[in-house]
C-alpha cells in the first residue's frame, strides 16, 4: 500500500476544500497557506495537507476568526507545549466578541421593532416615526 498521494491541481484542491481558486492564491500571498511546489509545466502542485489546511481556515472564518487570528491558530496548532491552552484562550476571546456583537444586534433589533410597530404605514413622511428617528440628530449619538 503506497503512502504517496497523487499531486492535486489548484482546481481540485479548491473543489475539495470548498473555496475559490482565487481564495487559495490569496491565502498563499498572505502566508496562510505555504507556497506549493511547481510541476515542470509551472502549474501549482498540492498535497492533501493543503486541502486540510484550507478546510481549517474556512471553518475558522465561519466561526468569526479574522485572518490574523487564523494565522495565530495555525501557528499554535503546531505548538506542542502551549498550543491547546493558547488556542482555547483565542476561542474564548472570539466567543466574548461574538456575544457582545449579538447583544448589540439585539439592541438594534429591539429599537427597530419599536419604530416599526409605532409607524402606521401611511400619512405624511414628516410624521413617520422611522424617518424622524433616522433624521434626529440626538438619536445618532
Amino acid at each position: 500500500m503506497s503512502t504517496q498521494t497523487t499531486p492535486l491541481t489548484i482546481g481540485a484542491v479548491a473543489k475539495r476544500a470548498g473555496v475559490a481558486i482565487d481564495t487559495i492564491r490569496y491565502y498563499e500571498r498572505e502566508g496562510l497557506l505555504p507556497e506549493p511546489s511547481r510541476r515542470a509545466s509551472g502549474y501549482r502542485s498540492y498535497g492533501e495537507s493543503a486541502v486540510a489546511q484550507l478546510r481549517f481556515i474556512r471553518r475558522a472564518k465561519d466561526m468569526g476568526f479574522t485572518l490574523e487570528e487564523i494565522r495565530d491558530l495555525l501557528a499554535l496548532s503546531a505548538d506542542r507545549q502551549r498550543g491547546v491552552k493558547a488556542v482555547k484562550k483565542r476561542a474564548e476571546q472570539r466567543l466574548m466578541a461574538i456575544e457582545q456583537r449579538i447583544a448589540e444586534l439585539q439592541r438594534v433589533r429591539d429599537g427597530l421593532a419599536q419604530l416599526v410597530s409605532s409607524c402606521p404605514g401611511h400619512g405624511r413622511p414628516e410624521e413617520c416615526p422611522i424617518l424622524r428617528a433616522l433624521s434626529d440628530e440626538e438619536a445618532r449619538a
